[in-house]
């Protein structure tokens, strides 16, 4: 009776190990597909790269653009008399201070603010007290 249990179990955990295994096997072809649709698509990229930097070598190149050049722009060849030396050249302009700190510009040109009374309990400190005496002291009622 034992080794027909024995038998059993060993049968059961021989079909688990069976299907256990047909389970990786089949992740590891989904896996493959995955892997062999995605080199396909790498590949189809690659190609599109490859066609894309021909035809920007097609359009980049310096005959092709000298054609076109000549056909759209009125360019004329460069005389002699166009370079000159560089101590003919004129100095530079002498540049304003605002031009460089266009900030300490705008910060210069504020206007002041309109003085604001002050709000509150408290009244408002004598700006001038020579002009305005100050009151008399009260006397204290005890």
């Amino acid at each position: 009776m034992i080794l027909r249990v024995l038998n059993l179990a060993v049968i059961a955990i021989l079909v688990l190990a069976a299907a256990y295994v047909y389970r990786v096997k089949f992740d590891a072809t989904v896996q493959a597909e995955r892997l062999a649709r995605l080199r396909g698509e790498l590949r189809q990229e690659r190609d599109k790269i490859a066609a894309l930097r021909a035809v920007w070598e097609q359009l980049d190149s310096p005959a092709r653009i000298e054609a076109l050049a000549k056909r759209y722009l009125a360019l004329r060849p460069i005389a002699p008399t166009q370079f000159d030396a560089l101590d003919r050249l004129p100095e530079r302009p002498v540049q304003d201070s605002s031009d460089t700190d266009p900030i300490g510009g705008i910060i210069e040109n504020l206007e002041q603010p309109k003085r604001v009374g002050v709000t509150g309990t408290i009244p408002a400190p004598n700006p001038n007290p020579a002009a305005h005496p100050a009151a008399p002291a009260q006397p204290e009622h005890r």
